[in-house]
């Protein structure tokens, strides 16, 4: 049954004021205070209450805690069991949580209860909904300025062992005759019993790691017959066919064989070079969605765009947060020139598109500049490759701010200016000023029939203008600040370990990136937090120390004089008590 609390109505006697004003500042200047102020009462809970029934069975685990648990797992990189611990235990998880009782029930969470949350999330796409619903609130909370923002990707590891090519044919072989031995128990024992002992014993599987450099490419031969021989026994057999397994063998022999298949006789198998094995091929049987780039390995990468302030001042900086504002998980070897306008769609749709983002030269590509410009987006970004330095470029050529070519380097104006439907161009200039021009070895104006012509179309304008305002001052100083988004990556890999996960496949890597990412956040918003109720405490905390200095300094100096009235006014009592006896 579902359980779900009000965290949005407040408390008639606040359960947390026991805790004293000092120890109860400081949870609310913590992550946790932000989380319990901002961010609880907001979860999308309703997701999950579908999965639940309402009004009947045994009240479950209070949904917004138990939603909560799980981005806090993430934000601090913890297993499932310190994950229970920590809810049961941690007097900031209960704060930011809102858990007040002090039962069982309150405070302890089941790991299966956890296990199940965690695959609810995953399979409804939930981790995207956290993410966007926790940054469009921090936007709004610290009114983050969204104009500026940068964008790159970071090479992520999953729970996967690192394999060579004999390793991944056998352990495919492997897997898959063990799958076939659970579910078809009748066809697995139609197979040679030498073939099985060759990849069902760990004793024999284990000798595929230790092979010989020598010896390697006999037994490379060995395996890719073996996995070909099962392919072609079972290629035309629908029960086998319907093994995931079996899928994992069809795609191995892709990746790494050249399979051709003759009009008369068997089909014949060959290896594939090294250098011909594509990037997106098989790198571990355990974790298919990997990939591999040959920059950075195995594994995934995840696209991080982010605000960032450009301002010389460090304490406007300080008190500036800068918020990750989308995160996307893809196999390590897709290109990043794919990911920067689905970055700019889905931030748009959330009301946090950038005026200027910063990427560089794979990001910034002339497709891609110009589809940004169709959302009002200015990439700022070099331009790939380099040119001749011995040829003369095309931003050599004086132009209009509409890109027409007014003059050539010499200054002789064009004879006639043409643009082609296609976006071709074509400058023709007088033969007398180019045939006797000093500059004509290096200039790429071309002689014709009758004139000499400059040809280009409008991308290659397009990529000469961006060229030459590389080398501006203005362009120097905004595109240093992209170097920042580095320090982003550090931070997420030193506070949440995203670099190294603890699972496999696209989609759990998926959500474990987005939940850190919203950690990241947090503990940014909280260090912004604090340092903004310093300055905030600041001024008073002045105008207290400077009064007491002056009640301080008053005090000692006009002590001495106090004491001297009060021994003449006890005196001047004592003469006239005196007097007045007397008389």
């Amino acid at each position: 049954m579902i359980h779900a609390r009000d965290h949005k109505t407040p408390y008639m006697i606040d359960p947390w004021d026991y805790l004293g004003p000092k120890r109860r500042k400081l949870l609310d200047n913590s992550w946790a205070g932000l989380f319990r102020e901002h961010i609880l009462s907001d979860l999308p809970v309703h997701k999950i209450a579908s999965c639940c029934t309402d009004g009947f069975g045994r009240p479950g685990k209070e949904i917004f805690a138990a939603l909560g648990a799980l981005i806090l797992q993430q934000m601090h990189d913890l297993t499932d069991e310190e994950t229970v611990s920590q809810f049961s235990f941690n007097l900031q998880w209960h704060y930011a949580l809102d858990v007040p009782g002090e039962s069982d029930e309150a405070k302890y969470l089941c790991t299966k209860t956890l296990w199940t949350l965690r695959h609810i999330a995953t399979e409804k796409g939930l981790d995207r909904e956290l993410f966007n619903a926790t940054t469009e609130t921090l936007a709004k909370v610290f009114g983050v300025d969204v104009s500026k923002q940068r964008i790159d990707s970071v090479h992520i590891r999953s729970n996967m062992r690192r394999l060579g090519r004999i390793c991944i044919f056998s352990q495919s072989i492997h897997n898959f005759l063990v799958n076939l031995k659970r579910q078809r128990r009748a066809i697995f024992e139609t197979i040679e019993k030498e073939l099985l002992e060759r990849y069902l014993t760990q004793k024999a599987l284990g000798c595929f790691s230790l092979v010989k450099p020598s010896e390697s490419a006999k037994t490379l031969e060995t395996v890719s017959r073996d996995l070909f021989s099962l392919v072609e026994r079972f290629r035309q057999n629908k029960q086998v066919k319907s093994l995931t397994t079996f899928g994992v063998l069809l795609r191995v022999l892709k990746d790494q064989c050249d399979v051709t298949v003759a009009d008369a006789g068997p089909a014949e198998m060959a290896l594939k070079e090294p250098k011909k094995i594509l990037s997106s091929s098989l790198q571990n049987p355990s974790d298919p969605d990997a990939g591999y780039d040959a920059h950075k390995g195995q594994g995934y990468q995840v696209q991080v765009m982010e605000t960032y302030c450009d301002s010389p001042d460090e304490t406007i900086r300080e008190k500036t947060l800068n918020l990750i504002t989308h995160v996307e998980v893809e196999s390590a070897h897709v290109s990043d020139v794919h990911a920067l306008i689905p970055a700019l769609e889905s931030t748009k749709e959330r009301g946090l598109v950038p005026e200027e983002v910063l990427a560089d030269s794979l990001y910034g590509s002339d497709e891609n500049s110009e589809k940004a410009k169709e959302l009002d987006v200015e990439v700022i970004s070099p331009v790939m490759g380099t040119p001749k330095e011995e040829t003369l470029r095309l931003a050599d050529f004086p132009q209009t701010d509409k890109g027409k070519i007014v003059a050539c380097p010499q200054g002789h104006a064009p004879i006639k200016f043409k643009q082609g439907k296609k976006g071709t161009c074509s400058v023709a200039f007088a033969s007398e000023h180019c045939g006797a021009c000093p500059q004509r070895e290096r200039c790429p104006v071309k002689a014709g029939k009758k004139r000499h012509y400059l040809r280009f179309d409008l991308k290659t304008l397009r990529i000469a203008g961006r060229r030459a305002r590389e080398h501006t001052p203005e362009f120097k100083d905004k595109y240093r600040w992209r170097s920042g988004v580095e320090s982003t990556f550090s931070e997420m890999d030193k506070k949440t370990r995203v670099k190294r996960l603890r699972v496999r496949g696209l989609s759990a890597v998926g959500y474990c990136a987005r939940l850190k990412a919203i950690g990241v956040n947090l503990f940014r918003a909280a260090r912004v937090k604090r340092v903004l109720a310093t300055l905030h405490a600041a001024p008073g905390a002045v105008f207290a120390a400077v009064r007491a200095t002056i009640l301080a300094v008053k005090e000692r100096f006009l002590s001495p004089w106090r004491q001297l009235r009060d021994i003449l006014k006890s005196a001047t009592e004592n003469m006239l008590y005196t007097v007045r006896i007397a008389a």
